[in-house]
This record gives structure tokens, sequence and C-alpha cells, in this order.
């Protein structure tokens, strides 16, 4: 893998052109940003709301962040866009994706971090999170990597002041089943969003 294809050139315009207006109009809080680190390979796993996410996650580092991505978006009028910067095509009518699996892996192997939504899916329903697939799990255990997992709270609101994104302890599933592994990861964004929306409802700030 070139170094072109860990860090994309497109990535980087596009993230020194968005960074400034996403912050400026959504205003959102980054706390325990620290976790992610400055070097080497990790899995990100979190809820998913909003189209957006992805960019509120990419906001929280100045690595390159890969980002697991629907494939119709590869496929649409933007695709060029979207294999541009370097995320990773995920079908999501297949029974299993061991191309985008593959692929996760080889960026992880490299050093790279992965960003991934284990439901798979935005959450329309009232339920705290949807049920989860196994991707994320499976791609750390493979590449040996830890899982930074995360809580995204509040809502995308022009100039709003409650987003806000969460960061939990790395999590080091290398010893679990994946089913194992995979109710663990569950629990603690569940246990994240919970906190939150606590502390939310409480008036209180977190820095």
């Amino acid at each position: 893998m070139t170094n072109q294809q860990k860090k994309p050139l497109l990535y980087r315009i596009v993230r020194t052109i968005f960074y400034a207006p996403f912050m400026l109009v959504y205003h959102p809080r980054r706390v325990n940003r620290a976790y992610i680190p400055k070097e080497g390979r990790a899995v990100v796993a979190g809820n998913h709301k909003h189209a957006l996410d992805p960019i509120l996650v990419d906001c929280c580092t100045r690595r390159t962040v890969h980002t697991l991505a629907k494939k119709d978006l590869h496929d649409g009028a933007f695709g060029w866009l979207f294999r541009g910067v370097g995320t990773i095509p995920v079908d999501l009518r297949a029974a299993h994706n061991k191309e985008a699996l593959r692929q996760s892996v080889e960026y992880l192997e490299n050093d790279c971090i992965v960003n991934v939504s284990p439901e798979a899916k935005r959450n329309f329903t009232d339920q705290i999170l949807l049920p989860f697939k196994y991707g994320a799990v499976v791609m750390a255990k493979r590449s040996r990597s830890k899982i930074i997992p995360y809580a995204i709270t509040g809502e995308y609101r022009f100039f709003g002041n409650n987003l806000k994104i969460t960061f939990g302890e790395p999590l080091d599933v290398s010893a679990l089943a994946v089913e194992e592994a995979n109710v663990l990861l569950y629990n603690t964004i569940q246990a994240l969003i919970l906190q939150e929306r606590d502390r939310a409802h409480r008036g209180g700030n977190s820095q």
C-alpha cells in the first residue's frame, strides 16, 4: 500500500476546506479525542445518527480516517469523491462483505485508522442502538488493533450548542471471542450514550 493510498491528497484537501465551516456551524464538543492515537493502527467505532457523523469523526484527529461507506455512494455520481478520500465501500444488501473486511484489515495492518458504524445504517428508531454487525470486532481481531469507542449525542443544528462526540478508553478484544467482543463494544457505546444523555439532562458540561 502506497503512502498516497494511506493518506489520500483529496482527503487532506477536503478536510482543509470543510473543517472550519463545520466547526463554526455545528460547534461540536469533542471529549477525550486524545484516545485516538497519534500514530499506529486503530478501529474507531460508534453510533450512527446522521449523514454527517463521519465528518464529525474526521474533525477529531489530524490523521486520515478511512470510513466504511455504503457502496451506493461509490457507485453514484460522486463516487470519484468517496473513492478519492479513501472510504471503503460496503454493500449493505450483501450477507457478507469480505472485500470491505479485507480492505479494512489491509489499512489497519498499514497502521491506519478505520472508522466503522457497527449498526451498519443510520438509526431512525427510538432504540438507543440498533443491533451490531460483527465487522468492527472482526477487523480489530484480525489486525491486532484496539477499538476506540465513541458516542455521538445532541443534534446537528445550525449554530446549535449541544452536538457532542465522546470517546471511551481503547478496548482490547484480542483475547475475546467475536460474540463477546461485540457485546462488550455494544455495551460500552450504549453506556457512553446514556452517560452523555444523563449529563445533558442534568445540565452538566464535560470538557
